[in-house]
């Protein structure tokens, strides 16, 4: 099985893999490991570089819509509500 060498790793890193290794009960090998194979699990599960909302945008411009001037509530605007009781409305 290939084996793999790290130099010069960072001494609060080192820290971290020992610690992590002493609560999960691993040798720190077997921690770096499991990091590995997380962290490359993960990897190629990533999302992709453009989301929805960049594609959105890119076909309907940018966050923000259209401005509309609406009446003011309770307005009213002198219409009378639709009635709908006739018989020519009954399925």
């Amino acid at each position: 099985m290939p084996s793999l060498l790290i130099r010069n790793l960072d001494d609060s890193l080192h820290a971290t893999i020992k610690q992590r290794a002493r609560a999960n009960r691993r040798s720190m090998e077997a921690e770096a490991r499991e990091m590995l194979k997380h962290a490359t699990a993960l990897g190629s599960a990533t999302p992709p570089k453009e989301t929805i909302i960049d594609i959105a945008n890119s076909i309907f411009g940018p966050i923000g819509g259209v401005h509309l001037d609406l009446p003011p509530r309770g307005s009213g605007g002198g219409r009378e509500p639709l009635d709908f009781s006739g018989p020519e409305y009954d399925p």
